[in-house]
């Protein structure tokens, strides 16, 4: 795959998904909808595996790799279906950019990193001014979304955290085996809330957009989009792959809007355009506040 198209695939799938999940969820109950995302994505990926005879261990740091990484793909997502209910799905991508934020702040504390700049410091107060911003807004958080957005913020800490500790564990796993052993692990915490929930048998209304958002989401969601994902990774730096959290918020917003109906007003657009104003501190503000002092001319030397 050709570094640029897995680049544009990204963008594209993590700027959609959040649409995805919106409609996934609008005829079949949400957790069922994750579920079965999930579990398409399971079978399939387990199969690819099999065809590259790339192994599945369940042993020592793969298992322990593969429950923190639940904490993600069942935890965070479990909550994100659930508020997707109410919250739009362009504020959802727009808070989820508060994600490498998290991490950063989390990686500090569990994987001991030096400490953050003053730069990434001042990133973080305008990224929690935005979320400010977005909050004190009646249209973009009305009373009856407010519980929604504040599962959309546990689920982004619980993903950040779920990183970080993946990484913690060094897990020598290939990325396709770690997906899939999460994957499958999920399964019974799907069903078991599942039947907690909710319980019912749904019935598939193949007119709506549940279903057909469903296969999208796991077929390119959770298979195209993760191997695309790691392709990037691995031949770009990682400020270039971090423009695709500043690039697919705007997306979102605008995909939201243009086909769901949905409203950007004035202090949703203020407060999402002052948190990707941190993320772009936050990556690349070293070009400004860490640029080399000038030599004069003439003056040669280390």
């Amino acid at each position: 795959m050709h570094v640029p198209a897995a680049y544009l695939i990204v963008v594209l799938v993590w700027s959609t998904t959040p649409l995805g999940i919106v409609w996934s969820g609008e005829t079949i109950h949400p957790i069922m909808a994750a579920w079965s995302r999930m579990a398409i994505a399971a079978v399939l990926g387990w199969l690819l595996l099999r065809a590259l005879r790339i192994p599945l261990s369940w042993r020592g740091p793969h298992l322990r790799a593969y429950g923190y990484a639940l904490l993600g793909v069942y935890g965070a997502l479990s909550l994100s279906y659930v508020a997707a209910q109410t919250v739009p799905s362009g504020l959802i991508s727009v808070l989820f950019g508060l994600s490498p934020l998290l991490s950063a702040l989390l990686a500090q504390w569990l994987l001991n990193e030096p400490p953050l700049p003053v730069y990434r410091w001042i990133a973080c107060v305008v990224a929690l001014a935005g979320l400010g911003a977005i909050f004190l807004d009646d249209v973009a958080i009305g009373r009856d979304i407010v519980p929604g957005v504040l599962l959309i913020l546990v689920a982004v800490a619980l993903f950040s955290y779920s990183a970080v500790m993946v990484k913690k564990t060094a897990s020598p796993a290939h990325p396709l085996a770690q997906t899939v052993g999460t994957l499958l692990l999920s399964q019974p915490f799907f069903a078991v809330t599942w039947l907690v929930l909710d319980g019912s048998v749904p019935s598939v209304d193949w007119s709506s957009a549940s279903p057909w958002a469903i296969v999208y989401l796991a077929l390119f969601g959770s298979l195209l989009g993760f191997v695309s994902y790691y392709h990037v990774l691995r031949h770009l730096s990682a400020s270039t792959v971090a423009l695709v959290t500043l690039i697919t918020p705007v997306f979102a917003l605008y995909l939201g809007q243009w086909l769901n109906g949905e409203i950007i007003s004035a202090a949703l657009a203020l407060g999402s355009g002052l948190i990707l104003a941190g993320l772009a501190l936050f990556f690349f503000g070293h070009r400004i506040f860490l640029r080399p002092a000038r030599r004069p001319r003439g003056v040669t030397g280390p």
